[in-house]
């Protein structure tokens, strides 16, 4: 816990809380506005309203935010000497590795409640929708959540390997949008390959877009956790195989 605590002392001066407030919000004002220029209200109520701010969210905006995250997150380290540092303290490879990934799942994790605060705000006072969201909106929130893990410590990763700011988050764009093309083809196992394709099929979960029924099944459910664990489990490891063999830089 002593490293996680450090990283988050880290970014007392970042930019990320930013990131982390705005892009959810920029995402569903965007939504909110498409329908009000064009005068159509969310006939349905919350499933449109769900529909119009989170599928599109979980394309390209989510990815792209959590390659921000990180590249934030890992920016420090590849200041200066910092990453010399880095190398010569006394905190292990996994222990680096696994505290930077939990900073950007957490992280990714809250972009995801307000998110989720945002659409029920709107909905409400602005389309003035009866109620709050059904319940199992909070449960798909839950499981973007986890979605995310394997995102999340992909991300870091590239972030812990590349000194440009930039380059992991093109790589977070590309991979988001090999991801849209998968998911159109109907391959729907590429979320147990592809990281990306995770966080899109589950903002996906119960809206009826792409391969999805409507539905929300425990067969859903099951293979989203699974894909999850599995992925991140696997990066974690290579990324720790990773960093043991890198050394400090002259």
């Amino acid at each position: 816990m002593g490293a996680v605590r450090a990283e988050f002392i880290k970014l007392k001066r970042s930019l990320s809380w930013t990131v982390v407030v705005l892009l959810p919000v920029a995402m569903v004002i965007a939504g909110a506005v498409n329908s009000l220029v064009s005068g159509e209200s969310p006939e349905d109520g919350w499933p449109t309203m769900w529909l119009r701010s989170v599928v599109f969210y979980g394309l390209f905006p989510l990815a792209i935010g959590i390659g921000i995250l990180a590249s934030l997150v890992w920016r420090v380290e590849h200041r200066g000497g910092n990453w010399n540092a880095l190398m010569s303290g006394p905190t292990s490879s996994m222990r680096i590795v696994a505290a930077k990934a939990v900073v950007v799942a957490v992280l990714a994790a809250a972009m995801q409640a307000v998110l989720f605060l945002t659409v029920t705000v709107i909905g409400s006072f602005v389309f003035a929708i009866p109620g709050p969201p059904p319940g199992r909106y909070a449960a798909v929130s839950l499981l973007i959540i986890i979605a995310c893990l394997p995102v999340a410590v992909l991300q870091s990763g590239l972030s812990m390997l590349m000194r440009s700011f930039a380059a992991p988050i093109a790589v977070a764009f590309l991979g988001a949008g090999a991801a849209v093309v998968l998911l159109l083809a109907g391959l729907d196992a590429a979320i147990f390959v592809v990281p990306y394709a995770l966080i899109s099929r589950a903002t996906q979960l119960g809206t009826g877009t792409f391969s999805d029924t409507g539905a929300i099944t425990g067969g859903d459910v099951v293979s989203i956790v699974t894909a999850a664990l599995v992925l991140t489990t696997a990066l974690l490891t290579a990324t720790t195989a990773i960093l043991d063999r890198r050394d400090t830089r002259t």
